[in-house]
């Protein structure tokens, strides 16, 4: 068929970027398989909406979603256990018959459907279940109640598909308060960290899998690459993930309509800083006056994410922050989706060259669905169907404690000499000396 005309129906072509050779999976019946092999498995063919025939449509349709999916969750507010990124952040947990209307309880504080844990209830939570659970990070400015995130979680944690699951919402985000001046960045792996430990010895036979989108699926590939061959995590899927942060503002900066996307993004974090301006301003290097004449994503941080982390532009924190060399650190499954035409995570900035260095890694790409858009012909989305289909059978199909490590394949490999080391930050805690 014709690629235009092709494109014309909807049709999206997928490609697959990969190592030459990724890691086996051994499957529970004894057969094995490979990471990309399982990849290309649970991946479904991509036809969309064909009145959506770009990533600016596709993206500008995620405005009007108005589905209403009914994920409903208890809140619990955690203090952080790091001094250098001292206040508190908020977890959403998806409550057990989660789906049911009848179960919905209200509190004005929060967003819709989600409602505090009382201390008995949480003390309460059981350490004996073994379902798989989901730990999820949401895009910029975004939260637990994004429709995005909830049509991947709602066929994981139906009763049909068994999951447990919980959201980390990034401080200031999702109704939650901001307690200190530390607000997040796209490195923020500190709180998902802690998350995750938690998570770890309350539910020891619970096995763990990360999900990331857009700006989360940035902090998550972070995690992944920081935690390397002792990450807990069984596998991760990352959606719409920028990668290279600095591209990616770039490519926002040359045309008008790159900039209206700026636009929306940069407003959507000023008002988050208003929402929590006292707390945030007690950080004395970030001038309010010139925060409130924020207009475009990358003045916000420049003004606000330079100053808090010490980053002397919004290039060097971009650089440090990016996700793309952390892709060469991760030691666990990691299946990453981007759409080609996407206008906010870039094709330019994808990390081709990077994933086929990395036999834990695979890259699936579309040539339509926008950023975190993917709408089919009827509304409903596509990239839920790779994210719950691969994490379905990573989790009931896989060995997972009998996944081979790879014998080669670039920084995965021992080498003499030079070595290039993915993890090694320039933006660091200076330690407190008596």
């Amino acid at each position: 068929m014709d690629l235009s005309f092709s494109r014309l129906l909807g049709y999206a072509r997928i490609n697959f970027t990969h190592a030459t050779s990724t890691i086996s999976l051994k499957r529970k019946d004894g057969s094995e398989i490979s990471l990309a092999d399982l990849c290309k498995e649970t991946t479904p063919a991509c036809k969309l909406n064909p009145l959506l025939f770009n990533g600016h449509l596709q993206t500008a349709w995620t405005t009007q979603d108005k589905a209403d999916i009914p994920i409903t969750y208890k809140r619990k507010t955690f203090e952080s256990d790091n001094t250098s990124y001292a206040g508190q952040f908020a977890v959403d947990f998806v409550v057990p018959n989660s789906m049911d209307p009848s179960k919905v309880e209200k509190d004005a504080s929060l967003p819709q459907r989600t409602t505090y844990y009382t201390d008995q209830a949480f003390g309460e939570l059981g350490s004996s279940d073994s379902k798989p659970m989901a730990v999820v990070l949401h895009g910029l400015s975004g939260g637990s109640h994004e429709i995005y995130l909830r049509y991947t979680l709602a066929p994981l944690v139906s009763e049909e598909g068994g999951w447990e699951a919980c959201v980390v919402n990034s401080r200031g985000c999702a109704m939650s308060k901001i307690t200190s001046s530390v607000l997040y960045n796209a490195r923020s792996t500190w709180d998902v960290r802690q998350t995750v430990k938690w998570l770890r010895e309350k539910f020891p036979n619970r096995p763990l899998f990360g999900i990331g989108f857009s700006l989360g699926a940035n902090i998550l590939t972070n995690y992944v690459g920081e935690e390397g061959s002792n990450c807990v995590l069984k596998a991760a899927v990352v959606c719409s993930n920028p990668w290279n942060l600095e591209a990616g503002s770039l490519a926002l900066q040359r045309s008008w309509i790159g900039l209206e996307y700026s636009k929306v993004m940069g407003t959507s974090m000023r008002k988050l800083f208003s929402l929590h301006e006292e707390q945030i301003l007690k950080n004395p290097k970030i001038d309010r006056e010139k925060v409130i004449k924020i207009k475009y994503l990358h003045e916000f941080d420049r003004e606000i994410q330079g100053p808090t982390w010490g980053y002397p532009t919004e290039g060097a924190y971009y650089r440090d922050a990016s996700s793309t060399d952390s892709l060469l650190a991760c030691r666990i499954p990691l299946l990453a989706i981007n759409a080609s035409d996407d206008p906010i995570a870039v094709d330019e900035a994808l990390p081709y060259l990077e994933v086929q260095q990395n036999p834990y890694a695979v890259l699936c790409t579309t040539s339509l669905g926008g950023h975190l858009a993917w709408f089919e012909a009827g509304g409903s989305r596509w990239f839920p169907k790779p994210v719950t289909e691969f994490l379905q059978k990573m989790a009931k199909e896989i060995d997972l404690d009998g996944t081979s490590k790879a014998a080669s394949g670039g920084p995965v490999a021992a080498t003499q000499g030079p070595t290039f080391q993915p993890m090694h930050r320039k933006w660091y805690v200076h330690e407190k000396t008596e």
